[in-house]
């Protein structure tokens, strides 16, 4: 017999927080330091929205990372991307750009618009122990190549495998479910989540009741899912036309050390990634 679908509740609610980046880039930080270990293997969360050319143009010239790989998810507009890898790809709406920073990448992510509306988000997942000294990857994925996620509603599926279908990208140790889910008013979802994936759901329009519970959250806002035994997913209804990302991964459970753009495992570590930018060996 199937089992019966048991909803993980919001633990808690997280209204981001207003920062600049880059050159002066305006961003929401959603998922923030402190919630690095309860939301393992994520690191960060940022959605970027403004139609003020002011608040993005100036972008995000050259800076390095190592130890992580970015996600930057486009809902509207354009970013060129380049590395000192020699990769180079326009991010334009619907797309994601997926970098595996590994040893050591500089790259620059700057707007090709001079107006209009900028909206997306970027996600840093962590990169386990054995892995954080890998080669640098790069991949460019335009809209038409995300699959669609078998939903009632509409539904993309960036990474992770869910339901049966394949997303854009996969990973074998943090095993990332990215999914980007449309639901008009009234529409209701049971999503699965594999049991033991730290997880959570930010809502970026409209506003939605999770869990038995109901508990509402607004646009704008992040629910923290809890890990309760037993669970096997959440629930999601819309009280108004809305849409959301659910975001989950199997946590690595290692120690988690960052200076800035550098995500390594002990101080040492971090140290060396700074003395290597340094001296140019990245």
């Amino acid at each position: 017999m199937p089992h019966p679908f048991i909803s993980r509740e919001a633990e808690r609610l997280v209204d981001g927080q207003a920062v600049t980046d880059g050159a002066g880039v305006r961003l929401l930080r959603v998922l923030t330091a402190d919630l690095q270990r309860r939301l393992d293997p994520f690191l960060m969360l940022d959605e970027f929205r403004s139609d003020n050319p002011g608040d993005y143009i100036a972008g995000f010239p050259s800076h390095p990372h190592r130890g992580f790989e970015t996600v930057t998810y486009m809902l509207a507009g354009r970013m060129r991307h380049r590395d000192n890898a020699g990769n180079e790809g326009l991010l334009g709406p619907g797309g994601v750009q997926w970098m595996t920073a590994g040893r050591g990448i500089i790259h620059s992510e700057l707007p090709e618009q001079e107006d209009g509306l900028m909206h997306g988000f970027q996600l840093w997942l962590n990169l386990p122990a054995e892995r954080k000294l890998c080669a640098p990857w790069y991949r460019d994925i335009p809209a038409a190549e995300i699959p669609t996620a078998p939903t009632d509603g509409a539904a993309r599926l960036i990474a992770g495998r869910w339901r049966g279908q394949a997303g854009a990208v996969e990973r074998e140790l943090t095993e990332p479910l990215y999914l980007d889910l449309h639901l008009d008013a009234g529409d209701e979802e049971a999503l699965e989540i594999p049991s033991g994936h730290n997880a959570f759901i930010y809502v970026y329009q409209g506003e939605v009741a999770v869990g038995a519970q109901q508990r509402g959250v607004k646009a704008r806002q992040m629910a923290v899912l809890d890990n309760r035994n037993g669970s096997n997913g959440v629930s999601v209804r819309a009280e108004i036309d809305s849409r959301l990302l659910l975001i989950a991964g199997k946590p690595l459970g290692e120690p988690i050390a960052q200076w800035g753009p550098f995500v390594m495992n002990t101080r040492e570590q971090v140290e060396e990634a700074i003395a290597d930018f340094r001296d140019g060996r990245f």
